[in-house]
């Protein structure tokens, strides 16, 4: 296993990550477990999760995941060797989608900040939190495959100092180590260490935005800051819900797979587009003996921006044949195979 720095922050993460989103609809307690068993024995030492997962999120299932981890971390004793994150909901973009959450009313203000976390905590069996995430913005803009900017004001938006504040609170409490964003734009990036700086406050080390073969927005702007400012890049997403493996060209639906189960509707990798470029890179994976899924995320985390990139699998040989990109190495051949789908099929699934 490889590590690298998160950021400017003290923590040394492995290049892949263990994500959890599906731990509650498609993984059981002890699927969740020996996942997280299996990935510490291979190095992995990052784990992503958040207090709304799994997801879709459903008053029934949220806070599952969180339970799932904290019972292995109860039972292991094992919260040393673990990078623990997780992520506070933002405010809910459908009204009657999050309703179970905090009356959806999850505004990055004081009340809803210290409620999640403390609950986060509780749930993971853990006094403290390696990294905190603010899951998407407390204000409209375009992300979750928006690409367009929406031009609207939100008069409910709670101000980036405030938020930045109660935060800071929770570091100096020993609750969190340190902090991030996900799902946010330069602009917001640039907000958040602007008034980290005036106010002497923690400075975000990551932010967690989705990154794969099919999406490389953010070599666009963010990655500067990545580079400049010491914000690295948790990519989640890296295998685009698995579409990337190869599985879903032709309108196939694998049973047992997400889109074929907790994600029926889900269409943002059904384009025309998406299909030809994700039927090209299954190709380069084929010529040179990869796996399609090794090649999207040896691709990944060979981008120096890339702190680690997040994988959710339903099952260990997923999760094995996810680790074999550890083992790849991109020749100049199949860099120039890459770059030439991209250049002629570029970002067809933000």
């Amino acid at each position: 296993m490889r590590y690298r720095q998160l950021g400017n922050s003290d923590l040394q993460v492995s290049v892949l990550g263990l994500g959890t989103m599906t731990w509650g609809h498609q993984n059981s307690e002890s699927d969740a477990h020996q996942q997280i068993e299996l990935a510490l024995a291979e190095g992995i030492n990052f784990i992503d999760t958040a207090e709304m997962y799994p997801t879709p999120t459903q008053a029934d299932t949220w806070r599952t995941t969180e339970r799932y981890i904290g019972s292995w971390l109860a039972n292991s004793g094992r919260r040393g060797d673990v990078v623990l994150a997780s992520k506070i909901a933002g405010p809910a973009r459908d009204p009657a989608g999050q309703n179970h959450i905090r009356d959806g009313l999850s505004r990055h203000d004081r009340r809803n900040i210290v409620e999640a976390l403390d609950g986060s905590l509780k749930r993971l069996h853990t006094d403290y939190l390696d990294l905190y995430q603010l899951h998407w913005p407390d204000r409209k803009t375009n992300f979750f495959g928006q690409r367009e900017y929406p031009y609207q004001d939100d008069a409910e938006s709670v101000a980036i100092e405030e938020t930045l504040t109660v935060l800071a609170e929770q570091v100096k409490a020993g609750k969190v180590r340190h902090i991030g964003v996900s799902n946010e734009t330069p602009w917001g990036v640039a907000e958040f260490l602007k008034h980290s700086e005036r106010l002497g406050l923690p400075r975000i080390v990551s932010v967690q935005n989705p990154y794969s073969l099919l999406n490389r927005l953010y070599e666009g702007g963010l990655s500067e800051f990545s580079h400049r400012e010491g914000v690295g890049l948790l990519a989640y997403s890296p295998l685009a819900f698995g579409a990337l493996t190869g599985k879903y060209l032709g309108g196939a639906r694998p049973e047992g797979s997400r889109l074929s189960s907790v994600y029926r509707t889900f269409n943002r990798y059904d384009s025309a587009s998406a299909q030809e470029a994700i039927a090209g890179y299954v190709q380069i994976a084929r010529q040179h003996n990869l796996s399609a899924a090794q090649l999207a995320l040896a691709y990944v985390i060979d981008k120096p921006f890339v702190a680690s990139a997040l994988t959710g699998q339903t099952s260990l040989a997923q999760l094995r044949d996810n680790l074999g990109a550890l083992d790849v190495t991109l020749s100049d051949e199949v860099r120039a195979q890459v770059q030439a789908i991209h250049q002629r099929i570029p970002n067809p699934a933000p």
